[in-house]
């Protein structure tokens, strides 16, 4: 039996999270509370009603502030009883929370007359920390549209086995924030500039010109090796903690070339050693 949670800030797409793995055959629950937890894992756990082998639950700050407490000690008790328990956990940054509310005209589910909308945040930010506290997995949504959300659910939970690490690397640009979902951040600002280059400046690291160039720096390869090295010698002991997510970021001034570049490098490295490797690519459109 595989449960996944997904919990998160209102806002942050904790719907369409469970629409893609609804579409993944996981069947989907949203909003329940979380006291119902241990009487729902004896229902789907009993063999004679057949349940599906793949379940997901949305669980949000709606819920009784003190069940929400005692979810670290329920969910030890799901893992007891032979249920593989993935908690993920969406989170966008405040200023992009508050835009697409006012965007959307909807009413944050804390905010009342006397909680304004950017308190009604931070408030919930306060309740849903138990649940924060054993997530698996953060998925950073600021950056995301609806459809891009869609494609990081489905690639990093879509066919993983219990015993496989789910890798994703990252590129991104310094000038417009650090991942908040990344456990590993790799600055590569000190790297040959491709945007100073009038010719290449129009290109990407994903594109010929970009990736000759930077083929031909030997600092860029040294770099290369020394985060290769660096992640081959820890992720083994990360997968040895039953660690199952894992997001590398690598960062540049704007996300466009040499992020882009290493990023794409590694991800096809390691794609030959784990089964499930992503490379997402924030700044690119």
């Amino acid at each position: 039996m595989i449960l996944v949670v997904v919990s998160g800030l209102s806002g942050s797409g904790k719907s369409t999270a469970l629409h893609a793995l609804e579409d993944l055959d996981f069947y989907c629950i949203d909003n329940l509370p979380v006291g119902l937890l241990p009487a729902f894992s004896d229902h789907i756990l009993d063999p004679g009603k057949h349940f599906p082998k793949r379940v997901a639950l949305g669980i949000d700050a709606r819920n009784i502030i003190d069940d929400i407490r005692q979810f670290p000690t329920t969910l030890d008790t799901l893992r007891q009883a032979n249920i593989t328990c993935d908690v993920i956990f969406l989170n966008t940054d405040d200023d992009i929370l508050i835009k697409r509310f006012s965007e959307t005209r909807r009413k944050h589910p804390l905010s009342s007359a006397k909680l304004s909308l950017a308190d009604a945040i931070t408030r919930e930010r306060e309740i849903l920390e138990p649940i924060t506290d054993c997530a698996d997995l953060f998925v950073d949504t600021s950056y995301y549209n609806v459809h891009q959300l869609r494609e990081v659910i489905m690639n990093r939970l879509g066919n993983r086995r219990q015993e496989e690490m789910s890798i994703q690397f990252k590129s991104f640009g310094f000038k417009h924030g650090v991942p908040s979902d990344a456990d590993f951040v790799f600055d590569v600002r000190c790297l040959p500039n491709p945007h100073w280059v009038a010719a290449l400046r129009p290109y990407t690291g994903l594109q010929q010109p970009v990736i000759e160039y930077l083929k031909q720096q030997p600092a860029v390869d040294e770099m290369y090796r020394y985060i290769r090295d660096f992640l081959e010698t820890w992720i083994p002991h990360f997968v040895k903690e039953n660690r199952t997510y894992m997001t590398i970021a690598i960062g540049c001034t704007g996300g466009m070339h040499r992020s882009v570049y290493l990023t794409d490098m590694l991800a096809r490295h390691f794609h030959g050693k784990y089964p499930k490797v992503m490379a997402q690519h924030r700044e690119l459109p």
